[in-house]
């Protein structure tokens, strides 16, 4: 059985690489639907559905970068991971972080995929591909 019809949120604080991943996603031709929040703490909101975010749906996946203001992806990763509801949520983090300490700490709470962002297009548009037809293809938690 396919996924195809699940939200994907991005977790992302720059509009250079928002919109990076927007033309990779049309590149693809992936027609779920992105929605995207610009730090951790907005992460939550969305996933609990609180505030502006009240009428939107429970994603499938999370795309969460790890340097941003106000709450970092490792922080909201750990909130996640402590959430009863949440905690079965697939994150999966993509950064350009090259750091082992942020590997093995996304790890030891619990990420589903790390992957480095590619800096160029072509390449980054691959990894969403690939993504995206990994989860697509994955039996998913409920929403």
């Amino acid at each position: 059985m396919t996924n195809i019809n699940f939200t994907v949120l991005l977790v992302e604080d720059s509009k250079h690489d928002q919109r990076f991943v927007r033309r990779a996603w049309e590149k693809n031709n992936i027609t779920n639907p992105l929605d995207v929040v610009t730090n951790g703490q907005e992460c939550l909101a969305y996933l609990h559905q609180e505030g502006k975010y009240v009428n939107k749906p429970r994603p499938g996946i999370v795309l969460m970068d790890i340097r941003m203001p106000v709450m970092d992806g490792i922080e909201a990763l750990q909130a996640i991971r402590a959430d009863q509801d949440l905690k079965h949520m697939p994150v999966i983090m993509l950064t350009t972080s090259q750091e082992d300490a942020d590997l093995i700490k996304s790890y030891d709470l619990g990420c589903n995929s790390f992957v480095q962002k590619p800096v160029d297009f072509d390449g980054l548009a691959e990894a969403v591909r690939a993504i995206h037809a990994f989860w697509t293809l994955s039996k998913l938690p409920p929403t």
